[in-house]
């Protein structure tokens, strides 16, 4: 099961997963052709947050009219731009399983594509503005940015940065043979809707305007409902102070050091702090999740009653509350990406 990309929890194993947790793993191996994705392993004590982060990815990246190359091209340039070198890598491998065997290479040394429709495709994933897609594609060029807001974070918080056993995935051969491995099942026309009844029956708010009723904005409706309910591990005080620093946030990766949360945390009892820490970390520097961080969480108990607490269910604790400052930061991102997609803009895909 790969045990050494996991860094705090002991996923569900796919021979002893039930019900919608086994449902899950079944459409990954069907539609992605991996059932053992840490990614979502990861996530798998949580299988609320689980279920919903699949469905987005599912109705978004695979499902869906948009070329996949560029949808790996957005995936690709929101991985970058949010540092996760685990996301970076797989993406990378994905393009080669597309045909674009140079493309990934190129976008993560650093380059522009030469096709100035990736380059543009590129430039909006990492930086948001007039959005480069016709409004009919944006349920899925939205939904992939912001899946993988979600999902870089998850994967950084969660996960070691190895992909494949002794980093292999950082030789270009390696992700090459990979992606042509993985060619024939990357380059399918998967229906969109399947996925949809694993998150039958969760909580969701109102679906986004981008999506106009598509499936990915039903998962994304689902997905920032379960996930914004691990804010409930936090007291009230922990909860509004996280979303209120990632609102006033810029974007930018925070300063070394730790003045950007000392200064917000030093208003906070001492019950409250660790939980709000770790989820301002998973928001905002999930690559700085140390292992001091999850142990002080997991040591303290809130000075005032909340839903929950660490330690009655651990693992499961612990994706709620980085899936809280995960989705947190995503809704943060969304206005960027999606200025206009609610007026015609004209098929530039």
């Amino acid at each position: 099961m790969m045990a050494g990309s996991f860094r705090y929890v002991t996923p569900v194993a796919p021979q002893a997963a039930t019900g919608r947790i086994a449902g899950v793993y079944a459409q990954l191996a069907n539609d992605f052709g991996l059932a053992r994705m840490p990614v979502f392993l990861t996530l798998s004590p949580a299988e609320e947050v689980l279920a919903a982060t699949w469905a987005l990815l599912r109705e978004s990246l695979l499902a869906g009219r948009a070329p996949r190359t560029g949808k790996e091209v957005v995936a690709l340039g929101v991985s970058m731009a949010n540092r996760c070198p685990y996301c970076v890598a797989a993406h990378t491998t994905l393009l080669h399983a597309t045909g674009e065997h140079r493309l990934g290479e190129s976008i993560a040394r650093g380059d522009t594509p030469e096709d100035p429709v990736h380059a543009a495709l590129l430039a909006w994933a990492r930086g948001g503005g007039a959005p480069p897609f016709p409004a009919e594609l944006a349920p899925e060029y939205v939904g992939t940015a912001l899946a993988f807001h979600f999902i870089n974070r998850i994967a950084s918080a969660l996960l070691t940065e190895n992909l494949l056993p002794a980093n292999l995935q950082k030789s270009r051969l390696v992700r090459s043979v990979g992606g042509r491995a993985m060619a024939r099942l990357v380059r399918r026309r998967l229906p969109p809707g399947a996925s949809l009844p694993l998150i039958s029956g969760l909580p969701a708010g109102p679906e986004p305007a981008w999506a106009a009723g598509a499936p990915a904005g039903t998962a994304y409706a689902a997905l920032r409902a379960v996930a914004e309910s691990g804010g409930e591990l936090l007291t009230d005080a922990a909860r509004a102070l996280v979303r209120e620093t990632v609102a006033d946030w810029d974007g930018e990766h925070p300063p070394m050091g730790n003045a950007w949360l000392d200064g917000p945390l030093a208003a906070l009892p001492d019950g409250g702090r660790a939980g709000a820490r770790l989820a301002l970390l998973a928001a905002l520097a999930p690559y700085r999740v140390t292992d001091a961080d999850v142990a002080a969480w997991r040591g303290a108990r809130p000075d005032e009653d909340v839903a929950a607490w660490p330690g009655t269910r651990p693992d499961e604790d612990l994706v709620r509350l980085c899936a809280f400052g995960a989705i947190t930061a995503t809704t943060h991102a969304e206005p960027r990406l999606t200025a206009s997609t609610e007026a015609p803009l004209g098929d530039r895909s």
